[in-house]
């Protein structure tokens, strides 16, 4: 079921460079489903799936593994712990948060001095991460050491939850919801021969992406994602970008692709056809593997499909069940609609 792997798949740890449980994972649930399996140098897993045509050019559906979260890079004489961000993460969501702290996953908090020590300026501003440690309870550096070491990931502790309206409350929805759904996507014979592509170190610069778009050099590839809703009393109409409960949502551009109209649209015309409820992202902030992709061998038509997401890159994203299920519906019609382009 959907929504039970996206559940497992929020729950496993995976900052940049450190998605090995996230790999271990899809590659349990994928290997029956999976004509060939292959792990590269850098983390990606490619996954080949044999369809029912052959397109002229490679079929590529990527999403990427790893999280938002933080590396240990000091730790100081009272055994505090300093930590680097790893991806786009904003200050004012870390403060009192729970965290999972190396490979022991010791229990952590950020915080910084109590508000009784502040001052009425230092209260008018976020503080920036440089100003945050993490507490684990250490008393010295020695004694932190034993446990911790320079170079551990540290994450979120925030387990899944439903609530509301079937709603879904976790970590690194972004990018597990892609996941997921290719995951699914997985059980059913595609149309066309498609590679799907479960990428690494996307947070830090599509770095994953980059090297298997260079190896497969897809003709068209279609990106799933979890992107920004700011649905929410405050944010003026034209900034909300994409609205729950109004479906998937199709990309026209952002800072890193001028994403393929004529694509898209022979996507979307497929979408009506089928009923499937979408949207369009209305931002153009932000990029997704995309940004790479469609600029690998002599360049690809690239797709870019989100399912809206609220408080992205925190320690609770919330993610409506129901888009997801029509991110899933838009995804399978991207491959037959994409393979009969012959380019």
């Amino acid at each position: 079921m959907l929504k039970n792997v996206l559940k497992e798949l929020c729950a496993l740890d995976g900052v940049s460079g450190y998605e090995d449980d996230v790999r271990k994972y899809i590659e349990e649930k994928a290997a029956k489903y999976a004509d060939e399996m292959t792990v590269d140098p850098i983390g990606n897993l490619i996954i080949f799936k044999k369809g029912k045509k052959r397109p002229k050019r490679p079929v590529m559906i990527c999403a990427h593994m790893d999280e938002v979260g933080f590396l240990v890079n000091r730790i100081t004489e009272d055994g505090l712990i300093r930590a680097a961000a790893v991806g786009g993460i904003d200050p004012r969501v870390l403060i009192g948060r729970r965290l999972k702290v190396g490979p022991k996953k010791l229990p952590g908090i950020i915080s910084l001095k109590a508000i009784h020590l502040t001052t009425a300026g230092e209260r008018e501003k976020s503080p920036a991460l440089s100003e945050l440690y993490v507490d684990i309870g250490a008393s010295s550096r020695g004694e932190a050491e034993a446990k911790v070491s320079l170079g551990d990931q540290i994450t979120f502790d925030s387990e899944p939850l439903e609530l509301g309206d079937k709603c879904l409350k976790a970590k690194a929805i972004d990018d597990r919801v892609g996941c997921a759904v290719m995951l699914e996507m997985l059980k059913d014979v595609p149309a066309y021969d498609t590679y799907f592509v479960f990428d690494t170190n996307e947070e830090i610069g599509s770095r994953g992406a980059t090297v298997a778009a260079q190896r497969i050099e897809p003709g068209v590839a279609l990106i799933i994602e979890g992107t920004t809703a700011c649905d929410m009393p405050g944010v003026p109409g034209h900034m909300q970008s994409t609205r729950q409960r109004r479906g998937a949502a199709f990309s026209i551009v952002d800072g890193g692709t001028v994403y393929s109209r004529t694509l898209r649209e022979k996507v979307i015309a497929a979408a009506d056809k089928a009923g499937v409820k979408w949207q369009y992202r209305e931002s153009a902030n932000g990029s997704t593997d995309s940004g790479v992709i469609h600029l690998a061998g002599s360049g690809a038509l690239t797709v870019g499909l989100s399912a809206p997401v609220r408080y992205i890159h925190s320690a609770c994203c919330m993610v409506h069940l129901p888009d997801v299920e029509e991110v899933l519906k838009a995804a399978k019609l991207f491959i037959k609609e994409a393979g009969d382009l012959r380019v």
